[in-house]
């Protein structure tokens, strides 16, 4: 009787911890799963799951379930309670269009790190009004269907980066009016038009970096009158007009290293923008012409560009020349190709705003000039490191790597630190989680 008593003091004692250490013992837990409470917490993470386990108590606030094998999503596989839920580095390769339907509380998604996903339904994410975080990097997505993001108001971070994108539809993002942060490096971006970025007015922070970057259209920074930091570094630039990025009032981190330069009199309006520019850039290397060839386009003196003359005898890039603010005509040549669909030829900048732009964009010439520089070190995990410049004598701008506190004491509403270089966030190790989240 006497051992009797004293096992189940024994077992009311542990009991007692485990309550108090946050383990929800009063609802069934999926096999290998660790359950918590306040707020309730399940955690499944790396067990090499091929589906989601049965069993998610039906209140579950948040679900992580990165590192296993998961290959589909479907309705009714989670609950529309789910505040967080992290399915990154699985085997996804398909998301039921009403996956997600209903589940207005969600306040991060993170799908990211799943090779196989190729595609995702516009539908996908419809009425996730709450919804501040999507995580979509490095999951073999080869183009974004009008209207995938329509209605995310709130959203404030979007993880496109390391994709296979090759165009961006116009609009893409126009009822993203909080969002802040904005990633697509490492992806095939060739062209950025009128209106890929309308409608992100309090836009701060714009990765473009290591894509194939060939074009940008005066108007493409319209609406980015809060940007802050643009990464243009490693693409195809072979010119850049200072019109351009006259739109961004509130620029201080400008890179545009690592593109094939050519510093003739395209390059005047850039060069001119550039000796006013009072915040951080990056050095501009020349590729021709031969006589300024390895200069850095900043420290040349006006009379060392070359004078172009238009067939009207004004020089271009001046204000009455043919080709106005520096943009070249031959340069715009390499990308008059007729669309498939449409069926015309792609107009100069100057003629852009009378007709609306095509959707898709036309292919890339084939053979066009790329750049071959030497992409960026690979960080650990295998994701893309943000390869940022140390100017001389300048305070270089360094992107944080950590992931920003989602926890209930920590949850900021306006401002979080970014992850510019994404690997995935960082997982929750068995009983590390309480201490960890809560």
């Amino acid at each position: 009787m006497a051992n009797t008593a004293s096992q189940k003091t024994s077992v009311q004692h542990c009991s007692l911890l485990l309550v108090l250490w946050g383990l929800d013992l009063s609802q069934p837990c999926p096999r290998h799963c660790i359950c918590y409470t306040s707020p309730s917490t399940v955690s499944c993470q790396a067990h090499n799951f091929h589906a989601v386990p049965e069993g998610i108590p039906a209140q579950s606030e948040r679900v992580f379930l990165q590192n296993n094998k998961i290959q589909r999503l479907l309705r009714g596989h989670f609950s529309p309670t789910t505040t967080m839920l992290w399915l990154y580095s699985n085997n996804i390769s398909y998301i039921q269009p009403s996956t997600f339907h209903g589940f207005d509380r969600l306040e991060e998604l993170d799908l990211g790190d799943n090779r196989h996903l190729k595609a995702v339904a516009s539908d996908t994410f419809l009425g996730l009004g709450r919804l501040h975080a999507l995580h979509l990097y490095h999951c073999g997505l080869i183009s974004l269907p009008p209207g995938i993001f329509a209605g995310l108001h709130n959203l404030q971070y979007l993880y496109l980066q390391d994709n296979q994108l090759e165009f961006l539809e116009d609009d893409l993002f126009i009822d993203l009016l909080n969002l802040s942060h904005l990633f697509l490096h490492g992806n095939r971006l060739w062209s950025l038009r009128q209106n890929t970025f309308r409608g992100l007015g309090v836009l701060d922070r714009l990765l473009l970096h290591q894509n194939r970057i060939q074009w940008v259209d005066r108007q493409a920074f319209h609406d980015l009158r809060r940007l802050t930091t643009l990464y243009l570094f490693n693409n195809s630039l072979t010119e850049l007009s200072g019109v351009s990025l006259t739109l961004l009032p509130a620029l201080e981190y400008l890179r545009l290293n690592d593109n094939p330069w050519e510093c003739d009199c395209k390059a005047l309006s850039l060069w001119d923008w550039l000796r006013r520019f009072r915040g951080s850039t990056s050095s501009l290397i020349c590729v021709s012409p031969p006589e300024l060839v390895g200069k850095d386009l900043k420290m040349l003196k006006k009379e060392q560009l070359p004078s172009c003359m238009s067939s009207e005898g004004h020089p271009r890039g001046s204000p009455g020349g043919e080709m106005e603010q520096g943009e070249s005509l031959n340069h715009l040549n390499r990308h008059r190709v007729h669309h498939n669909h449409h069926q015309r030829p792609y107009l100069p900048h100057g003629d852009q705003y009378s007709l609306p732009s095509p959707s898709p964009l036309p292919r890339p010439p084939k053979g066009g000039r790329r750049n071959c520089t030497r992409r960026g070190r690979k960080a650990k995990g295998g994701h893309n490191e943000v390869q940022l410049l140390r100017d001389g004598g300048e305070k270089d701008y360094t992107a944080d790597r950590g992931k920003y506190d989602l926890s209930a004491s920590g949850r900021r509403k306006n401002k979080c630190i970014p992850r510019t270089s994404v690997g995935p966030p960082i997982g929750v190790c068995d009983t590390s989680l309480y201490s960890r989240l809560f």
